[in-house]
């Protein structure tokens, strides 16, 4: 089986596991957090051109992190969308926020803002864009949208690390970024999360969510949780991190042949394929296509070859039992795009064989 992902994890992660095996400091409950920790905020905050990064155990703190850290109170309202993880949902209802959803774009799969724009009211107090497959959301729109309204802006980056809009990283370009270091990531850590934000407040409030509130010894002064990231985790992170770059341009030279060869191969065959524009430069932590009307029939063909197509996200949030409390009209594109798209694995253990294979294989299964 090609895996939809893979963690690229070779001899140097092992040899910094253990070096911290051997040392025996396994975690911090310093406010500054444990040695490889800082390494890592350090690595992930020069990467990114962003003042402060905070580590925390994994994507779904680093969005209840920054949601505090904002303020936000119960029955406040924060505009998301539903085609996404439920992590993001999640995070706004664990705060007794509502999660309002928004419909998303058909080229890109992320927040519309002329929906965002309509589903504003009194309540609202802050935007989560969500950057899905590493897409980067509209974001000049959107923090357009917010100063109008004077709202929030919280980056969902966890799919995103490595791309840009108009050259900006996202995770940049709102008050506070999120991102995931799990183990299908671009980046791992097995599990993992960082917030970034060059706001010195939200860093300092930041720092304290992830360690109980303190500071120093016992001295909570915000409510906080235990969100600090182990040192063996922070140890595969920052190894990680020293080769980013190359593990990104693997993906973008494997996306680029996929689609040549899709290209080349499907022509006016009801498939649309996933591309940049000027504005954008993704880190192709998928490649995601659309199928009008015979996704199921081309994953299980895909499947039963031996390739991990995947879909994400089906059902939307929205649809999804415990959700559904908070449907708020129509989601048109997004129930369209729940029942289209298909993931198809490029990241850095791909092969030019494994290219032409699942080329060649999609071709069959559209034919089929």
């Amino acid at each position: 089986m090609i895996p939809i992902n893979k963690p690229q994890i070779n001899d140097d992660e092992r040899q910094e596991i253990l070096k911290v095996l051997d040392e025996g400091i396994l975690t911090s409950a310093s406010n500054s957090g444990g040695k490889r920790v800082q390494d890592f905020e350090g690595l992930l905050a020069n990467f990114l051109h962003i003042k402060h990064a905070i580590a925390v155990n994994s994507g779904t703190a680093a969005l209840h992190a920054s949601i505090l850290a904002a303020g936000i109170k119960e029955a406040d309202e924060i505009l998301i969308p539903s085609f996404t993880f439920v992590a993001t949902a999640n995070s706004v209802a664990c705060t007794g926020a509502k999660p309002v959803f928004v419909d998303i774009e058909k080229d890109t799969y992320t927040m519309n803002p002329q929906d965002l724009q309509g589903k504003i009211t009194k309540k609202t107090r802050a935007i989560i864009p969500v950057h899905l497959y590493g897409h980067p959301a509209k974001m000049d729109e959107i923090l357009e949208i917010a100063n109008k309204h004077s709202l929030m802006v919280i980056e969902d980056a966890c799919q995103s690390l490595g791309s840009t809009f108009d050259g900006n990283q996202t995770g940049t370009i709102g008050q506070m970024g999120c991102f995931s270091m799990y183990a299908s990531k671009v980046l791992t850590s097995g599990e993992g999360g960082a917030i970034t934000t060059n706001s010195d407040e939200f860093a300092e409030k930041l720092r304290m969510i992830r360690n109980h509130g303190m500071v120093s010894g016992y001295d909570t002064r915000i409510i906080g949780f235990n969100m600090r990231l182990p040192e063996i985790s922070a140890a595969i992170a920052k190894t990680q991190m020293k080769k980013i770059q190359s593990m990104l341009d693997t993906r973008a030279n494997n996306a680029k042949k996929l689609g040549q060869l899709l290209g080349d191969k499907i022509k006016n065959k009801n498939i649309v394929l996933p591309h940049e524009n000027q504005r954008t430069k993704y880190n192709w932590y998928l490649y995601t296509v659309a199928l009008n009307d015979s996704r199921d029939k081309v994953k299980k063909f895909l499947n039963d070859s031996g390739i991990g197509a995947t879909i994400y996200y089906d059902p939307p949030v929205h649809e999804t039992p415990f959700y559904s409390q908070f449907h708020n009209g129509e989601l048109e594109i997004t129930e369209w795009a729940s029942k289209s798209v298909l993931s198809l694995p490029v990241h850095p253990s791909i092969t030019e064989k494994d290219l032409d294979f699942m080329a060649n294989k999609v071709e069959e299964a559209i034919q089929s």
